[in-house]
């Protein structure tokens, strides 16, 4: 890929990501590291917290801080994984299932209303970024 594509993906996901905190973090409810986490534990659980780490793009010390207090409220569980003594399994609570779509579900909905009544190409946008994302994921 070239610096051009890759700065502009960069940027775009920066300011994505900043709009998104603007709306959820607060002294009340999840962040939005918090909800990203909870979304992408939903879409691969159950997994390793190794895999979680690597979904994410974050090392494994920062996962393991990031779970503590999602542990402690009762929006995940971790395991020991049966098979492997050193590996931790990850899930979703059905608590943190609820908390992922009372807080995330909204945040999606409110950028994909925001863009459509800005007459930006939502779906085109959507169909073209996941196929991006799999070319990414193919080299």
């Amino acid at each position: 890929m070239d610096d051009g594509l890759a700065d502009a993906l960069h940027r775009v996901v920066m300011l994505l990501g900043e709009a998104a905190r603007q709306r959820t973090d607060g002294p009340d409810g999840l962040t939005y590291s918090q909800i990203r986490l909870l979304g992408t534990l939903e879409d691969i659980e159950p997994t390793t917290q190794h895999r979680l780490a690597q979904a994410l793009s974050v090392s494994d010390p920062a996962i393991s801080r990031a779970l503590r207090p999602l542990e402690a409220d009762g929006l995940v569980q971790i395991a020991v994984d049966p098979e492997h003594a050193r590996r931790r399994l990850v899930r979703l609570t059905e608590a943190g299932r609820s908390a992922f779509h009372t807080a995330g579900k909204p945040l999606g909905d409110e950028f994909r209303a925001g863009l459509v009544a800005a007459d930006f190409p939502y779906d085109r946008y959507l169909h073209d970024t996941l196929r991006l994302a799999e070319l990414l994921a193919s080299d």
